[in-house]
């Protein structure tokens, strides 16, 4: 998967072009302002299948450099990364059908895992950034549909192998997804995650 990662703060640049590199499978471009990740876009062939913009980052302008970003990347994904959530962030990021919104204050490892999650084609929202009213997806559960579907497979006893066949995902896209599951349910592992479901009549 091609990754392009644009901040002005050169270490973060390295470091998460390093952990994905060392994850293989993942070839990365970065940049150090929307003028340059623009020309990046531009040129890219094949297309991104993932552009990270710093919120704060030089051309930016706001809001305005995601919707110029997501303009040019021929319909592929495109992510904000911000050391503070901006204002409105989750209902600007789902309403204009980006990928998802990356605080700095995560770890290296989990902004990774995110970034490889949303390469796949999924949505990563930072939990504590949802209500009710921004994210009609979630269901009482607290869990997207995606997420049903996949604990569902939990409950059968498929593997993650598995439950990505039927589902027409990879299966590193299944983990995150079970890691997310269990970190909502409160479960330890994906078996307790299944015993949690079948108690509250999830599955």
């Amino acid at each position: 998967m091609r990754i392009l990662i644009a901040d002005d703060h050169e270490l973060l640049r390295d470091v998460l072009r390093s952990y994905l590199e060392a994850e293989g499978g993942f070839a990365v471009d970065t940049a150090a302002d929307l003028p340059t990740a623009l020309t990046r876009i531009a040129e890219a062939a094949p297309p991104y299948d993932l552009v990270v913009l710093d919120y704060g980052m030089p051309g930016m302008d706001g809001f305005d450099g995601l919707d110029r970003a997501l303009a040019a990347n021929f319909g592929k994904p495109v992510a904000l990364m911000s050391g503070l959530a901006p204002p409105g962030v989750a209902e600007r990021v789902l309403s204009v059908g980006a990928a998802g919104y990356l605080p700095k204050t995560l770890p290296a490892r989990s902004l990774v895992n995110a970034i490889r999650f949303m390469a796949a084609g999924e949505t990563f929202m930072p939990i504590d950034l949802h209500r009710p009213s921004q994210a009609p997806v979630e269901t009482a559960s607290g869990l997207s549909p995606r997420e049903k579907q996949v604990l569902a497979g939990l409950c059968a006893g498929q593997a993650n192998k598995e439950i990505a066949r039927d589902l027409d995902l990879r299966e590193p896209t299944i983990k995150l997804h079970v890691k997310t599951i269990c970190r909502k349910l409160d479960a330890k592992n994906r078996t307790h995650a299944a015993m949690i479901a079948r108690e509250r009549a999830l599955c």
